[in-house]
């Protein structure tokens, strides 16, 4: 168990005056049996009154509008949280199980995937947690952490067939072998120990608990992860989305530091 503090801070630079915008924003962390949120903080620019709701996957939203000119948005979230509470989270939903075996958006395989899945299939035995595991050590040797030769918008295929990709890219690949090997997984996207940007992991259903599983760093996940938000993809998980009137071209910002505190 760990008490983590946390400061994501994301911006929005316009090449001209926006004239007003809508915003949906999915930041702030899921309360589950692995956290417990202790304290929060939000500040956003250019300062307007904003409602808290919840989507369909149970992710906590922001939203609200902007009614005034700007040359930009920012939203400064700090706050406290205790993670590590649990190893495992429980199904919540029906559903999920069925809602997280199939493929989706960018999570759908193509022929590269599916030869590399037959090669493996051999060794998938034991629970579904185990066999995630396995899919996992494979993956994080067969494939290449490596910045800028995928975007926001790439596909598990075709991260696979380039040989490399950052965490987004990590988590797509063995969420598509896990729905191969018939076993439910869900993306998770959050922040990590230390400083950078948003992280993504893996989160897959074995005897009715999620158990959470980070590719990119080939481990499961204990008391170093702050969990935002889960969907079907990255797509189901963005945590900005909004509709600008005006503003030109946008260019984003994205700082996140995640610091543990003395118990």
């Amino acid at each position: 168990m760990k008490k983590l503090y946390f400061e994501y801070y994301m911006q929005i630079v316009y090449s001209e005056a926006a004239q007003s915008c809508r915003y949906t924003m999915k930041c702030i962390p899921a309360g589950t049996d692995r956290q417990r949120l202790e304290t929060l903080k939000i500040q956003i620019h250019p300062e307007a009154d904003y409602c808290e709701g919840e989507d369909s996957f149970g992710n906590r939203l922001l939203f609200g509008g902007v009614d005034i000119p700007h040359d930009s948005f920012d939203i400064c979230m700090k706050g406290r949280i205790t993670v590590g509470l649990a190893a495992s989270e429980p199904i919540t939903k029906d559903t999920d199980a069925m809602l997280f075996r199939h493929h989706h958006g960018l999570t759908k395989p193509g022929e590269r995937i599916a030869c590399y899945f037959e090669s493996l299939r051999g060794g998938l035995q034991g629970t579904a947690l185990e066999q995630g595991k396995f899919l996992m050590h494979r993956l994080h040797q067969d494939f290449v952490y490596e910045q800028n030769i995928t975007d926001i918008s790439t596909t598990a295929e075709k991260a696979f067939r380039l040989g490399g990709g950052v965490c987004q890219d990590y988590a797509h690949i063995l969420i598509t072998l896990c729905r191969m090997a018939k076993i439910s997984a869900r993306y998770v996207t959050g922040m990590l120990l230390g400083e950078g940007k948003s992280h993504a992991w893996v989160e897959i259903l074995s005897d009715d608990r999620w158990y959470a599983l980070d590719p990119a760093n080939d481990l499961e996940v204990t008391d170093s992860h702050i969990k935002i938000g889960v969907g079907r993809d990255a797509a189901d998980c963005a945590i900005n989305r909004g509709l600008v009137m005006g503003g030109g071209r946008q260019t984003q910002t994205v700082r996140v530091s995640v610091t543990e505190e003395e118990i």
